[in-house]
């Protein structure tokens, strides 16, 4: 699939990949995919498809940001090459059309605007090539009234009105992981987007700009509660069904002061739930009684508060309760499935989640651990017919 307009043989399958894109294997393989290095949203995508099996070459600006982790423990580089280019350099913007012409997909996280004034933007990168995917991560889109505002995750959860559906009252809105904004409705969508443009471009031989933003996705992440709220199903935060206002849908603590995630919301689940845990049966068929839900979780709570975790971890093993214990972050490689699954790998003494999902006939290759930056610039520059010198030497 990579490869310049008008290079035919590149566009059969099964055909190497235009210098100085490299096959590697996994359902991706063949995908030459550029990152204009940035943070969040841009980098994790970009991660994924490598993790695929693309080739990923990373553009990096020459002066690192002291705030990101060091580049041998960001997971997000993982199995990607860098090359470090002044983009606002003639001699770095050449090297980065040469290497654009040369791509399937790009992906860019700067705010509106700001690939345009470095001359790399989509009118200037789909005229030398007619076939790329130009992907855009924002937070709030190419245009509209707060196109130019900076933001995080937070903010754009909260414009999108999620984040003042989570938590409980009379506690404000509880800020959760930036899971949601940042790697589900921006990371995520913005995979969709370009998996979406490289199935059209299948058809049309035409590239096109994806535009993703956060806001756009945490609004499509919330379509169902929307739905709810307007049949008249979903009230205020903390009292519905999914946000912890139901006993049998909550997190409780246990005797050693550990928690256990209770799920238990269709009947029969609810049912076994209660019996294991010692409700009396007047209980199980009053579990959507709203008026009975404080007396419920008072009761749910008192037993689970009445003795540690793990046995309550045993007492649940093997049965449809939907209950489980709540590992921490370092806990969780250890849990038997996850190690069973092989849901994490080691690298370098960290254990990390490991590619997914899983594939049949084309498995993704292990993950090649992050590469400091520039570590590929002499075989990129190499492959793309400029000399060694050419970002150093003087004109």
């Amino acid at each position: 699939m990579t490869g310049t307009a008008g290079e035919e043989e590149s566009e059969e399958r099964g055909k190497a990949p235009a210098p100085p894109f490299r096959r590697r294997s996994g359902p991706l393989a063949g995908l030459g995919v550029v990152e204009l290095a940035g943070i969040g949203p841009g980098p994790f995508a970009a991660m994924v498809l490598a993790d695929l099996g693309a080739d990923v070459i990373r553009i990096e600006r020459p002066a690192e940001d002291p705030l990101r982790l060091p580049p041998e423990q960001d997971p997000t580089r993982r199995g990607k090459r860098s090359l470090v280019l002044d983009l606002k350099s003639e001699r770095g913007r050449e090297v980065a059309l040469a290497l654009i012409a040369r791509a399937d997909l790009l992906i860019e996280g700067f705010r509106p605007g700001v690939a345009e004034r470095l001359g790399i933007g989509p009118e200037v990168a789909l005229a030398r090539n007619p076939r790329l995917i130009y992907g855009r991560m924002t937070g709030f889109g190419q245009d509209g009234p707060l196109a130019q505002r900076a933001g995080h995750d937070l903010t754009y959860l909260a414009t999108a009105g999620v984040l003042g559906a989570l938590g409980r009252p009379p506690a404000p809105p509880a800020p959760p992981l930036n899971l949601i904004a940042d790697y589900g409705g921006g990371g995520m969508l913005l995979l969709v987007g370009l998996l979406a443009a490289l199935f059209a471009r299948e058809r049309s031989g035409r590239g096109q700009v994806v535009d993703a933003a956060m806001v756009d996705g945490v609004a499509l992440l919330s379509t169902v509660f929307h739905a709810l709220r307007a049949a008249g199903r979903w009230g205020e935060r903390g009292t519905n069904l999914l946000d912890g206002g139901a006993p049998f849908y909550d997190v409780y603590p246990t005797a050693d002061g550990r928690f256990v995630a209770v799920a238990a919301l269709e009947p029969k689940f609810f049912a076994e739930f209660a019996t294991r845990l010692g409700l009396p049966p007047s209980f199980i068929p009053r579990q959507y009684d709203r008026a009975f839900w404080p007396e419920l979780r008072a009761a749910i709570a008192a037993r689970l508060a009445s003795r540690p975790q793990a046995e309550w971890i045993a007492l649940f093993e093997g049965t449809d309760a939907c209950v489980s214990g709540v590992p921490t972050l370092a806990e969780a490689p250890l849990h038997p499935h996850n190690a069973a699954r092989g849901t994490f790998y080691e690298e370098e003494n960290a254990a990390l989640p490991a590619p997914a999902p899983r594939f049949s006939h084309t498995p993704p290759p292990r993950p090649d651990p992050p590469r400091p930056p520039g570590a590929d610039n002499a075989e990129l520059l190499a492959a793309l017919g400029f000399d060694p010198d050419f970002l150093t030497r003087e004109t």
